[in-house]
C-alpha cells in the first residue's frame, strides 16, 4: 500500500513551524517531509544521495516549494521537476512571500499548478496552508502513479 506525502521546501524555521502546526490542525496525518534548500530538494524528489534508499511506497502528493531557498532556488526546483517524466506531473505549489509579478509568471511559465503568496499576517498564513492542505490532500484527485 503506498503512502502519500507533503514535501514543504522551506528554509525559514518560523514558516517551516506554523506550516506544520497548521496542517497537523487541519488533521492531515499523513507525512511531512521538510527540506530546507532547493538542492536537498532534488536529491529527494530524484532519490539521490541519502534519499537513495526511499521506499517506492511513498508517492508525493503535493510540492509546497518556496522560492527564495539556498544552493538552488524555487524556479530552478521547479524546472527540475517539469523536465523529469519521473516527477512532470507531481503537483507543486508555490509558497512564497514575493510579490514580484516576474516571480508569479515565471512560476507558471514552468508549470507550477498553483502560486500562493505567503500572508504577513501569522494567522493568515497558518489558515492559507490549512487550505491548501485541505485542497491538495483530501479535494484534488492526483494523476495516477
Amino acid at each position: 500500500m503506498s503512502e502519500r506525502v507533503i514535501v514543504l521546501v522551506e528554509d525559514n524555521r518560523t514558516d517551516e513551524e506554523l506550516a506544520l502546526r497548521a496542517l497537523k490542525k487541519t488533521n492531515i496525518v499523513n507525512p511531512i517531509v521538510v527540506l530546507r534548500d532547493g538542492a536537498e530538494a532534488l536529491d529527494y524528489m530524484f532519490h539521490r544521495g541519502k534519499y537513495s534508499n526511499i521506499s517506492s511506497t511513498q508517492i508525493v502528493q503535493v510540492v509546497l516549494l518556496d522560492l527564495k531557498l539556498p544552493k538552488m532556488d524555487g524556479l530552478e526546483v521547479l524546472a527540475a521537476l517539469r523536465s523529469d517524466e519521473r516527477t512532470k506531473l507531481v503537483p507543486v505549489v508555490v509558497l512564497t512571500s514575493s510579490d514580484e509579478e516576474s516571480d508569479l509568471v515565471r512560476s507558471y511559465g514552468l508549470g507550477a499548478n498553483s502560486y500562493v503568496r505567503k500572508p504577513v499576517d501569522f494567522v493568515q498564513f497558518a489558515e492559507a496552508v490549512r487550505q491548501l492542505g485541505l485542497y491538495w490532500m483530501l479535494i484534488n484527485q492526483p494523476p495516477p502513479g
